[in-house]
């Protein structure tokens, strides 16, 4: 089995391609270790010492090393769990786990501004940031401003307050006049 690495914007995230489907909808992201217990993979990738969050999208698992360590001393013990997980042959995630979509529910009288919002970043934004190993999620729109969520290598990424400001709001506000401001929320 060979894994690639791609580097990220987020210096302390490396995106791992296994070749192979990773999950099949959605997204997971983990953001500590007891977070990971619905999830063998990840269970893996946290016991090496020093991975701080662990990420998947369809064909890609992203890991967010602690800033005290080096990817030098990381990246062959990620590559090892990973790969040591897909030659077991235990699924990547419990079977009681739901997937993430990327979206909250919201009703009223917005929800065709809303319904746009989705559309776009599900047909502009989740691929771009994908690519960079990480996903946005939506979690709301009221008076204006539209409320996302970075996960992945997207999550303290240095460039992620750009993001949202120069390309995620200039594209909605572009797209969408309701839209006059995105801010990122923590969960």
């Amino acid at each position: 089995m060979f894994i690639q690495t791609e580097s990220t914007p987020n210096p302390a995230t490396l995106k791992f391609l296994p070749g192979r489907e990773v999950l099949e909808a959605g997204t997971a992201d983990f953001l500590t270790a007891d977070a990971a217990t619905k999830s063998p993979l990840a269970t893996r990738i946290f016991a090496v010492k020093g991975v701080k969050s662990v990420f998947f999208g369809n064909d890609f698992v992203t890991a967010t090393k602690d800033h005290d360590m080096d990817w030098v001393h990381l990246k062959p013990a990620v590559l090892g769990a990973i790969m040591d997980h897909f030659q077991s042959g235990e699924p990547v995630m419990a079977a009681d786990y739901v997937a993430d979509g990327g979206h909250a529910e919201h009703d009223g009288e917005n929800s065709e501004i809303v319904s746009q919002i989705k559309e776009l970043l599900d047909s502009r934004v989740r691929p771009a940031v994908a690519q960079d190993g990480g996903d946005i999620t939506f979690h709301g729109f009221e008076r204006g401003v539209v409320y996302l969520h970075m996960q992945g290598a997207c999550a303290g990424c240095p460039s992620s307050t750009l993001t949202l400001k120069m390309g995620i709001e200039n594209l909605l506000r572009h797209y969408i006049p309701e839209v006059v401001e995105v801010r990122p929320v923590g969960l």
